[in-house]
C-alpha cells in the first residue's frame, strides 16, 4: 500500500510544434507552470474541488477539464477502487501557447501516480495525460504534455504506443519567447490547418526536422539554425498571430 492520502505535483509550461517537429516535438518552460493536488475520494470518480490562479473559471465537470478527464483515463485504465478529489492552482494563462492544458493534464496524473499501491510507468502516465489534453485541442498529442512530464526538449513518436526521447541540447542554446498578449485556443490553430501536404513541402520538411535531431546531437548550431524552417504549418498559422512575420525576421537578423 502507498500509505498516501494526498499529493501535489507541479508540471512546468511548455513551448510545442517546436520549429519543424509539429505534434511530435516540444521544450518545457520552468519559470511557469501549473500545481495540482490530487487526494483520494470515498466517492467514485473525479471531483474537482477548485480551480484557483492564473485561470478561475475552469469547467469543474471532469470530463470537460484536462486534469480532470486525464484522471478519468487513469481511473477506467487500472479500475481504481477509489475517487479522486482534485484542486488546481493555475500558473499558466489560458490559451496563451505555453501548454497550460497540458501541464494542468500532467501535473494531476504525475500527483495521482503517487497515490498508486503501483505506481504506473511515465510511458502510461503520457497516454493518461494526452487523453486529457484531447478535451483542449480536439485530439491526442504529446508534443505539451511530454516535455511537461519528463523535461527539457522531448520528442515523441506514435499516439497509442507512444516512444520518448528526451534530446539533448547544445551548450549556449537559449530560448526566447515572445508573447503578443493574445489569446488563441489549440482548437482554433488546428481548425485552419489542411490535412495534405504536398511532395516538396514534405521532402524539405523531413529533411530539416532530421537536421535540426542531427544537429542536437551533434553539437551542430548552425545546422540547427539552418534547420528551423517550417514549409508545411507555419505558413497556415503565421496569420493567427499578429506581428509574427515581422518578429520572426528581426530574430533572425538578430542571429537566432
Amino acid at each position: 500500500m502507498s500509505g498516501r492520502e494526498s499529493a501535489t505535483a507541479y508540471a512546468p509550461a511548455s513551448v510545442g510544434n517546436v520549429a519543424v517537429g509539429f505534434d511530435i516535438l516540444g521544450f518545457s518552460v520552468d519559470a511557469l507552470g501549473d500545481t495540482v493536488t490530487v487526494r483520494r475520494g470515498s466517492a467514485a470518480g473525479v471531483t474537482i474541488l477548485a480551480s484557483r490562479g492564473a485561470v478561475s473559471d475552469l469547467p469543474l465537470d471532469p470530463a470537460r477539464n484536462t486534469a480532470g478527464r486525464a484522471l478519468l483515463a487513469m481511473q477506467e485504465a487500472l479500475a481504481l477502487p477509489f475517487g479522486f478529489e482534485v484542486e488546481i492552482d493555475k500558473g499558466i494563462p489560458l490559451a496563451s501557447g505555453l501548454g497550460g492544458s497540458a501541464a494542468s493534464a500532467a501535473a494531476a496524473v504525475a500527483a495521482a501516480n503517487a497515490l498508486l499501491d503501483t505506481p504506473c510507468p511515465m510511458v502510461e502516465l503520457l497516454q493518461f495525460a494526452m487523453q486529457g489534453e484531447a478535451v483542449a485541442s480536439g485530439s491526442r498529442h504529446a508534443d505539451n504534455v511530454a516535455p511537461s512530464l519528463y523535461g527539457g526538449l522531448v520528442l515523441t513518436v506514435g499516439i497509442d504506443e507512444p516512444r520518448v526521447k528526451q534530446i539533448p541540447v547544445p551548450a549556449g542554446i537559449r530560448a526566447v519567447i515572445v508573447h503578443p498578449h493574445m489569446f488563441l485556443s489549440t482548437r482554433e490553430a488546428r481548425a485552419i490547418l489542411k490535412t495534405g501536404v504536398g511532395l516538396s513541402d514534405f521532402v524539405w520538411q523531413t529533411a530539416n526536422l532530421a537536421g535540426f535531431l542531427s544537429g542536437c546531437y551533434t553539437n551542430d548550431i548552425e545546422l540547427i539554425r539552418a534547420s528551423l524552417e517550417d514549409v508545411v504549418i507555419e505558413p497556415q498559422r503565421q496569420s493567427l498571430i499578429p506581428g509574427f512575420a515581422e518578429t520572426r525576421a528581426a530574430a533572425m537578423a538578430a542571429g537566432a
